[in-house]
């Protein structure tokens, strides 16, 4: 199991660096020194790496989101505390990632579809009812409209023919796009925490 999670590990770092097209099996074993025959020992093909590789990578991602929720203190800290864990999945990837997902992995992509339309669909709407709640949102958001927007503005960056951003770092586009999400639901005491949140962070 050690080998399959260096496996993964090696994949997927090449993966969002460079795209799954562009990289081959052969990449693969030469990045780490063994052998194409000790990579199928493991995976079928390359399809079905891809698919592992992102599985496995959205659902450390669902056990990060748990860890930020328990550790935060109101929903505008969970959402601070998201950004940084967006930061680091997002710092040089390349955005065609998704869209080889889409033309050349279909199962990989349904599963990455399966992640947004029910796991982060359902932890933005959580995260929006526990503001509202704590009343650092404001009361009178559609949550059902305001869920929607903010997971389809997630996505925003993977889309080239809608946003273009060659030459953006995505981390820094997946920031602006929550703090601009945030600003907009906030309540005036909401509003306080942001302001409080970002001086913090900028500190550290």
């Amino acid at each position: 199991m050690e080998v399959q999670e260096r496996i993964l590990d090696t994949a997927f770092g090449l993966f969002r660096q460079y795209g799954t097209r562009s990289i081959t099996m052969d990449d693969i074993a030469n990045k780490m020194g063994i052998s194409k025959k000790t990579l199928y020992a493991h995976f079928a093909d390359k399809d079905d790496l891809v698919v592992n590789a992102i599985s496995r990578e959205l659902k450390m991602m669902e056990e990060n989101c748990a860890t930020n929720r328990d550790r935060s203190s109101d929903a505008i800290q969970e959402l601070f505390l998201v950004m940084k864990t967006l930061e680091q999945l997002f710092r040089n990837m390349n955005p065609v990632v998704m869209l080889d997902l889409q033309k050349f992995h279909a199962k990989a992509y349904q599963v990455f579809q399966e992640y947004r339309n029910n796991y982060l669909h359902n932890t933005v709407r959580e995260n929006l009812e526990r503001g509202i709640k704590e009343g650092i949102y404001r009361a009178d958001i559609n949550v059902d409209i305001m869920t929607l927007f903010r997971v389809s503005s997630a996505m925003l960056c993977f889309q080239p023919e809608a946003f273009p951003i060659s030459g953006w770092d995505l981390s820094q586009v997946q920031r602006e796009l929550l703090e601009h999400f945030l600003y907009g639901v906030a309540s005036m005491k909401g509003y306080k925490l942001i302001e409080k949140y970002k001086q913090l962070s900028q500190t550290k």
